[in-house]
């Protein structure tokens, strides 16, 4: 039977984690102060207490660390729980070693801002009321330690002054550190929801233009039916070789879109493309000779740098996307444009140069992310999807302005076997 897979390390767990680390951290310096205490400097203590509330919440790390390998997600509520423990245990602690009077006292402060850092409002005034009783009741009911007020071997300051500077350094590299790594853990899933929000947002616009595509192409074939028709009176009528030249091409044109059409609707009965691995030399080799079918006007450098061979993974749309930036390039300069494949251990790259005017600074940016073109007469809505169908595959596509005019299309996609 195979084993159920890893917990994802989720926020909440992740900042549990960190607490859990915090916690052994703190409470090894505390059990070192107290030996240092009692074997050194003569405190007097009542040892079993202090160590039995030391060892608790050191049982009580442990089984925190077990937790973490469980499949049930943290809550807040579960988070804040652990930060009162925390609190309760600090106080008894206190409690046996001069309560309010004790340097340490301030640490009740830690709980507070990891709270204040981490979780919703109410959890956090939660924590900050429990650290405000302990440390009020620390003020009526404690166990003295009168030797916290001798000096400290021969320094003119006394043990509670070096102690509330022990403190102080202990309280601020545990917040620097832990609390940065919490806020930032908060920041990056804030992030992420974005980026899906994003995304959910760019699909629900695929979708209407697909579902619009899927309607256009339904309508568009009777017209081209019917021009297809023409088009052979026309031919058989007209014997000038120059108009029946250009009347093939127009019928070349049609027949094109005709199984473009065809193409579509078979993918539309299919529930999804069907994704393949090819070579990817071969591959883009293939895009660019169906690509040539409908542009044979255009100038083209085709040139592959990587060695030996490299696999991706395709299919249908994967390949339109590709001749769409193709047919952007041409649009732009039809008369030279330089096509690259390279790759290395983890990538296959696809540069595609053209000598055309370039993409103006103000809509640079937004290029590929809503419907926005650098054509007078374009819609944007190619770029949008050709965006979105390489983002699919694990890739992304850039565009730089080169120095000697025209734009730069960068399309890098993911080798075969290297995405999880």
């Amino acid at each position: 039977m195979a084993l159920p897979p890893p917990p994802a390390l989720s926020t909440p767990r992740l900042n549990l984690m960190r607490l859990t680390i915090m916690r052994g951290i703190t409470w090894t310096g505390f059990l070192l102060v107290v030996i240092f205490g009692i074997e050194v400097m003569g405190f007097q203590l009542n040892v079993l207490s202090v160590m039995a509330t030391i060892l608790f919440m050191a049982a009580f790390n442990v089984v925190t660390w077990w937790r973490l390998g469980l499949t049930r997600p943290v809550s807040d509520l579960e988070y804040t729980l652990h930060l009162i423990i925390d609190l309760l245990g600090l106080t008894c602690v206190f409690f046996q070693t001069g309560g309010a009077t004790n340097p340490a006292v301030t640490y009740l402060l830690v709980p507070i801002t990891i709270a204040a850092a981490t979780l919703p409002w109410w959890h956090s005034i939660t924590t900050a009321l429990f650290a405000i009783l302990g440390y009020t009741l620390l003020m009526y009911f404690y166990v003295p330690l009168p030797q916290l007020e001798q000096h400290f071997f021969n320094l003119p300051f006394s043990l509670h002054i070096v102690g509330m500077w022990l403190n102080f350094i202990l309280c601020a590299a545990l917040m620097t550190y832990f609390i940065y790594k919490m806020a930032r853990a908060l920041r990056l899933r804030d992030h992420s929801l974005a980026q899906t929000r994003e995304a959910s947002l760019r699909n629900e616009q695929i979708l209407a233009v697909a579902s619009q595509a899927a309607l256009t192409a339904h309508e568009l074939g009777t017209p081209l039916s019917t021009i297809a028709v023409l088009l052979n009176e026309m031919r058989s009528d007209i014997t000038d070789p120059l108009v029946q030249e250009d009347l093939d091409m127009i019928r070349c044109q049609v027949d094109t879109c005709k199984q473009h059409l065809r193409t579509l609707a078979a993918s539309a009965e299919r529930k999804a493309s069907s994704i393949e691995t090819q070579d990817a030399p071969l591959w883009v080799g293939n895009v660019i000779e169906r690509w040539l079918v409908m542009r044979p006007d255009v100038e083209y450098d085709f040139e592959v740098r990587g060695r030996r061979s490299a696999q991706i993974d395709v299919d249908i749309t994967l390949g339109q996307a590709v001749m769409n930036l193709l047919n952007n390039a041409a649009d732009a300069s039809p008369d030279q444009i330089k096509i690259t494949l390279d790759w290395n251990e983890h990538t296959v790259t696809l540069d595609i140069r053209d000598y055309g005017p370039g993409i103006p600074m103000d809509i640079a940016d937004k290029l590929g992310e809503t419907f926005v073109t650098s054509r007078s007469k374009g819609m944007g809505i190619g770029l949008f999807l050709t965006h979105a169908t390489i983002n699919r595959f694990g890739g992304s596509v850039k565009l730089y302005n080169q120095d000697g005019g025209g734009t730069l299309t960068e399309v890098t996609l993911p080798r075969a076997g290297t995405l999880s």
